[in-house]
């Protein structure tokens, strides 16, 4: 998150009405729900993982262990269980 000084980007009537609220503090403003991004969504990060998750599953469909699983993707089997026996694609 980065600071920046609200005289630079906000007009002098709304920092005079702000200030009746606050003065010489930081105020957070969220994005708008709308611009919110799924995680990973632009690093491809997710896709990675539903890529991984897939050819575990597919794995453990073919006969692989939990503890075969486990070693191979450097999971712990709690984490491969989770990933079996989810009901995602």
């Amino acid at each position: 998150m980065t600071y920046i000084n609200a005289t630079k980007v906000l007009p002098e009537k709304l920092i005079v009405e702000i200030q009746k609220y606050i003065q010489g503090e930081t105020l957070y403003i969220p994005k708008q729900e709308t611009e919110y991004r799924k995680w990973g969504s632009s690093s491809g990060g997710r896709q990675m993982l539903d890529r991984r998750n897939a050819a575990i599953k597919k794995s453990f469909s073919g006969g692989h262990s939990i503890q075969q699983l486990a070693n191979e993707y450097y999971l712990s089997p709690e984490s491969i269980k989770k990933i079996v026996y989810s009901n995602k694609k």
